[in-house]
């Protein structure tokens, strides 16, 4: 089955750090740009970072210095590591794979 499931979302206090995971099964995970995008309430969806098939990763402004995304292509897995987390990341986050296929997202809040 092509799906992707990520996990790791939560409730934090402003500055703290949360580890979200996104695991892909049913496609070949190495050849698409692995993505994380969020949605807060009322806003669009927007890309917070995205991890291309070559290697490079790009960010939101909003986030560049506190989110790390990386890949397990072993585990078939993308992360995004969240440091310093303000209430304004709060949103629900989603995996996208470059083909078009999304997680169901995961909710992260921040409290302040």
């Amino acid at each position: 089955q092509v799906r992707l499931v990520e996990s790791g979302g939560g409730l934090v206090q402003a500055g703290g750090s949360l580890r979200l995971s996104c695991v892909a099964s049913g496609f070949t995970f190495g050849i698409y740009d692995m993505s994380w995008y969020r949605q807060a309430p009322g806003k669009q969806r927007e890309l917070v970072a995205a991890f291309r098939s070559g290697g490079k990763t790009n960010y939101a402004d909003s986030v560049k210095g506190r989110f790390t995304i990386s890949r397990d292509s072993a585990k078939n897995t993308v992360y995004l590591q969240m440091n310093s987390l303000k209430p304004e990341d709060t949103a629900v986050y989603y995996c996208n794979a470059g083909f078009g296929l999304w997680g169901q997202g995961t909710l992260v809040t921040v409290s302040s």
